[in-house]
């Protein structure tokens, strides 16, 4: 419990909640959607954006990494790596930005964070952990305020498709979280960031055509949010993940992510004007509580 001790696994957490905080904002100003939900003409696609996105934070860590001299990974562990970076960058961030087409950025916000319960369901599928009745209970909770919350769209009461992208991603970071513990025992953060973003960049080539047509018209402000994406809550931000999950257990570095749907809802009122439907913070409420039963009471104890 070393990690309780150090101020710089605390500065990490606190950096990384508000640089992912104001992503979500910043993914709908790059988009410059309309009122109506449409991709600005002046705007990047969601599958652009991300290219633009993770290509800038490629670049970025690139020069890092020739600078520092990195350590390439070996050759037996290109497969998972691979397989990592394709779940948590390029699946996740592309259902993310489709999904925030139709989806306000303080309503993603707290879709995401649903993300612990379903690392909670693969650990009793995958790690035959046992669940407590509480835990049952807040899954079960967490799962109606996410409905409330997908109802809701930050438009009033219609079904959002979007936020079943958004539920996609969640799933997906689940998967991206367990998957990096294991090849954090074996590469120190910054490594790991570089392959995993480089990997998962790789995907998103397939939208290069579309970004090159839209990167002479885009607005200047479109551009600057992309990239500010990229360094900010991409290169940095999964550097401060990677480096705080190396050090902490990742059930309760996830647990610290509760307080970003708040942080995102702020950013996008002001970034954004945008503000949150009643069903909105309702959902989020209770499916926030839903989460904090799973993360805190919802294990059995071994031998109990």
């Amino acid at each position: 419990m070393t990690w309780k001790r150090e101020p710089r696994i605390w500065l990490a957490i606190a950096a990384l909640l508000l640089l992912w905080a104001s992503a979500f904002a910043g993914i709908r100003a790059g988009m410059r959607l309309s009122p109506s939900g449409a991709v600005g003409a002046d705007g990047y696609g969601p599958g652009e954006l991300a290219l633009l996105r993770f290509g800038t934070a490629s670049a970025v860590l690139a020069l890092y990494a020739l600078a520092k001299r990195m350590r390439l990974p070996q050759p037996s562990e290109l497969p998972l790596i691979a397989l990592t970076g394709f779940l948590g960058i390029s699946v996740y961030h592309v259902a993310l930005n489709f999904g925030e087409v139709t989806v306000q950025a303080g309503a993603a916000s707290l879709l995401i964070s649903a993300a612990p319960v379903f690392t909670a369901l693969l650990s009793v599928a995958v790690l035959k952990e046992r669940l407590t009745g509480l835990g049952g209970l807040g899954i079960l909770l967490a799962v109606a305020g996410v409905a409330l919350i997908a109802l809701s769209g930050g438009r009033g009461l219609h079904f959002t498709p979007g936020a079943l992208l958004i539920l996609l991603a969640a799933t997906v970071a689940a998967v991206y979280s367990i998957l990096s513990k294991k090849l954090l025992r074996r590469h120190a953060a910054l490594e790991f960031t570089c392959y995993s973003i480089w990997a998962g960049t790789l995907p998103l080539l397939v939208f290069l055509p579309g970004l090159l047509r839209r990167l002479p018209v885009a607005a200047p402000p479109a551009t600057l949010a992309v990239v500010y994406l990229g360094i900010f809550p991409a290169a940095i931000a999964y550097l401060l993940w990677n480096y705080a999950l190396a050090r902490m257990p990742a059930s309760l570095l996830s647990s610290f992510l509760y307080l970003s749907p708040v942080l995102a809802s702020l950013i996008a009122w002001i970034w954004l004007g945008e503000v949150p439907a009643l069903l909105t913070i309702v959902g989020g409420a209770i499916a926030i509580l839903g989460v904090v039963l799973v993360q805190t009471k919802g294990y059995a104890r071994a031998g109990g």
